[in-house]
């Protein structure tokens, strides 16, 4: 049985509110997401948009309010996102369930056509650094020459005390902006609660069942060790085109 319009519109409210925590200036960095897309896809009949890491469909729908035209396919592994998402933006984007990263996740996608913009926030930083280098090939061979990685993610510089003042400006940013709220959920407060709903037990259940062993990811990785992971994958040019503390948006355009 499916989640309701009702619980699913809950559920993506209360997930938006958590997730703002999480990444500064959260709004402004879909925006600027959206305005290198919309540039990119300048011109295009229907451009063809990928959405790593979609979760309950957060950048898809901000997407698909930007650009109406654009056919957009979002990825994660987590079914209980991706019904919320299917359920409360079902209009946004073709939902898919693969796990990024692993071998073949990219038939899964069943593309008929080269990738104009792939798309992520906050989440390929999930990915151990030897499999993030395996998923920046894969993308570079989906994308169209010319078509482009846009990444917002936190991407510390190489230097330790250059990475501890970024870090310092991000959070004196946060808390001036009141993004670390008290009265909203964190993410573990999120899943526990969402974890009660008895609408979501059979999501859960099958959460519990797919989710891979965990692995450390890539968190630490510099700014400069993504920019030389995506050379080597075949991105031509690769630069940050906004910053706030250590949360940037990285665009890597295929040559």
């Amino acid at each position: 049985m499916g989640v309701s319009m009702g619980a699913a519109g809950m559920w993506v409210e209360r997930w938006e509110r958590q997730q703002r925590r999480y990444a500064v200036d959260r709004e402004e960095r879909f925006a600027v997401i959206a305005d290198v897309t919309e540039h990119l896809c300048a011109g295009r009949d229907r451009p063809l948009l990928l959405d790593l890491g979609c979760g309950p469909g957060s950048l898809s729908v901000r997407l698909a309010r930007r650009l109406p035209d654009a056919e957009i396919v979002a990825v994660d592994m987590d079914p209980v996102l991706l019904e919320l998402g299917r359920t409360h933006h079902a209009d946004a984007a073709r939902y898919v369930d693969a796990v990024i990263g692993e071998d073949g996740w990219t038939d899964a996608l069943e593309l008929e056509r080269p990738v104009d913009v792939a798309v992520s926030t906050t989440a390929l930083h999930y990915l151990p650094a030897p499999v993030l280098g395996r998923t920046y090939r894969a993308l570079a061979a989906l994308l169209r020459p010319g078509g482009a990685l846009v990444n917002g993610d936190h991407f510390p510089p190489e230097e330790s005390p250059c990475a501890d003042l970024t870090a310092h400006v991000g959070r004196r940013r946060a808390e001036r902006t009141g993004a670390h709220g008290h009265e909203d959920e964190d993410w573990e407060s999120w899943w526990r609660a969402a974890a009660a709903d008895p609408e979501l037990t059979d999501l859960f259940e099958q959460r519990e069942k797919s989710r891979p062993a965990s692995g450390d990811g890539n968190q630490h990785l510099s700014v400069a060790r993504h920019t030389e992971l995506l050379h080597r994958a075949g991105f031509r040019h690769v630069t940050p085109v906004w910053q706030a503390g250590d949360s940037r948006v990285l665009v890597a355009l295929k040559g």
